[in-house]
């Protein structure tokens, strides 16, 4: 039996956030307000979402967890603690070039598995030939030469 994976998405914002801050530029995540647990100060989201400034120089002890985004910054001169379970946030971008991620909806923002990655898959039908050129032999088409 296989093991459940767990999600890419917390290391690919990881990886983001760090790639965006390295070149100078500023982060900003886009995030679902309405997934539950979002805590986001009110008054800020349109249409349901935020879009957040998360610069090193705008937040204070940011967390980029496994489980949820977590800081504090001030909006509007007022401070305020902002909490993103994992499932909420929809985007990472530099807010300089637009360059970044949006990661797919869904429960667990998981892309589906690959009809390659499936047990079996990709090893030819047993009444087609070998795309290798083995012939469908168990040994090697090659010879050693001395």
């Amino acid at each position: 039996m296989k093991r459940r994976l767990s999600s890419r998405k917390p290391y690919l914002l990881r990886a983001l956030y760090d790639w965006i801050v390295d070149n100078d530029c500023t982060p900003h995540i886009l995030a679902d307000c309405a997934v539950e647990g979002v805590q986001v100060p009110p008054g800020y989201a349109q249409e349901g979402r935020i879009v957040l400034n998360v610069a090193p120089a705008a937040v204070q002890a940011l967390a980029l967890d496994n489980d949820a985004v977590r800081f504090s910054a001030r909006f509007g001169g007022r401070p305020c603690s902002v909490f993103l379970p994992i499932e909420a946030v929809l985007a990472i971008y530099d807010r300089e070039h637009g360059q970044g991620m949006m990661f797919p909806a869904g429960a667990e923002g998981e892309l589906e598995r690959p009809p390659a990655a499936e047990e079996g898959a990709g090893d030819p039908p047993p009444d087609e030939p070998d795309p290798s050129g083995g012939g469908g032999r168990d040994r090697s088409h090659l010879k050693v030469v001395k």
